[in-house]
């Protein structure tokens, strides 16, 4: 290892969908071996009512997304009923840098994004940005937490645009590299991504032996609940950020 390459010799394993580009770079400019191994797949929950939840969306004063997830499911429902963001001239509010700039990607821009990329934070910073008296549809995964309809004042509509379901053949390669043994780290971006790892993983291979990284501080809550140290957790709560951390991070730390 060196300086300039301090994850040489590691292989960093991606536990989340695979849209962490910037991040795959950076490992491999810092000398590591980057593996994308999701143990969480996420698909699309169409239920008959979906067109006419779609044509109510300009009905809201806001419509909020937490992931760049959901914001890619709900665009796939636009395009099938035909719709642009022009078509839905309401406010937005986006948790995190990633899903501010997925809803770029579909022609929205977010007119509010909490300090801290968290549910926690976006329920009280909220209330300074908005009125109790707008509506908002919260445009969601079907294991998102209640943290948003029951934390805010506001009238709060949900909308389940996808579903969360295992990945068997991530899950298949994520033990069998750990097995493996050597340098490896393994980055959780997701509680989801936590659960499975504990649920069909770690009676395996246990929590120690690998480095562990995680984005946000309910993935590092899920963790710890699951028994395991966290090592490496960026301020930011990116995939890139997380990297970063982990090339400074001095060797010989477990």
């Amino acid at each position: 290892m060196s300086d300039k390459h301090p994850l040489s010799g590691m292989t960093v394993i991606f536990t989340g969908t695979p849209k962490a580009k910037e991040a795959v770079a950076s490992v491999q400019l810092q000398g590591g071996d980057p593996v994308i191994l999701p143990l969480i797949k996420t698909v699309e929950k169409m239920v008959p009512t979906d067109p006419l939840r779609m044509q109510t969306c300009a009905s809201y004063e806001w419509l909020i997304f937490t992931s760049a997830n959901a914001v890619h499911f709900f665009g796939r429902k636009m395009q099938q009923e035909g719709l642009t963001a022009e078509d839905i001239p309401v406010k937005i509010a986006a948790v995190g840098s990633e899903t501010a700039k997925a809803l770029e990607d579909i022609g929205f821009k977010a007119d509010f994004i909490p300090t801290t990329f968290s549910a926690d934070c976006f329920v009280e910073e909220f209330p300074a940005v908005s009125d109790e008296a707008e509506r908002c549809l919260f445009l969601k995964g079907d294991l998102a937490k209640e943290t948003i309809k029951e934390g805010l004042p506001n009238e709060v509509d949900e909308w389940t645009v996808y579903e969360t379901v295992p990945d068997e053949e991530g899950i298949r390669g994520v033990t069998g590299l750990l097995k493996e043994g050597g340098r490896t780290a393994v980055l959780f971006a997701s509680p989801s991504a936590v659960r499975i790892f504990e649920e069909q993983i770690a009676e395996d291979t246990g929590w120690t032996g690998f480095t562990i990284g995680a984005i946000g501080h309910v993935t590092e809550q899920a963790l710890h609940e699951a028994g395991a140290e966290v090592h490496v957790k960026p301020e930011r709560y990116t995939l890139l950020d997380l990297v970063h951390e982990l090339g400074n991070r001095k060797e010989g730390m477990s």
